[in-house]
């Protein structure tokens, strides 16, 4: 059931939009839970970057005593990559083109996210 929710949930996001070109969710420590990405990308390399980005983000919001993380947004030429804890152990990571709208975006994920952390 948990499985079921998490991949059809990956799966809306993703189908959702057209500027979304992918979706992943991984473990804290950077292992893949599930992920819809275009084919050419490796899913090892995308979970450990996603959970080196947070990890990396925590410790920066911690030593400039901002709270908690709540997502971290890279904008690059060709597209976003936006990545958003999940829950206590999972992070959540889009990828998009460069023409995605981010309001509707940052709401579809939250929204993602919200369904993942109920999953759990």
């Amino acid at each position: 059931m948990k499985e079921e929710l998490i991949n059809k949930t990956l799966q809306e996001l993703v189908g959702g939009t057209q500027s979304i070109e992918g979706a992943a969710l991984v473990t804290s420590d950077g292992l893949m839970i599930s992920s819809y990405l275009p084919g050419d990308m490796d899913e090892d390399r995308v979970s450990a970057m996603s959970a080196a980005l947070l990890s990396l983000s925590e410790r920066a919001v911690e030593e400039l005593e901002k709270g908690v993380p709540q997502q971290v947004t890279i904008r690059g030429d060709k597209g976003y990559i936006v990545i958003t804890s999940a829950g206590e152990e999972a992070v959540l990571m889009v990828i998009t083109d460069d023409k995605v709208k981010l309001g509707l975006l940052y709401m579809e994920i939250k929204t993602a996210a919200e369904k993942i952390k109920s999953a759990f």
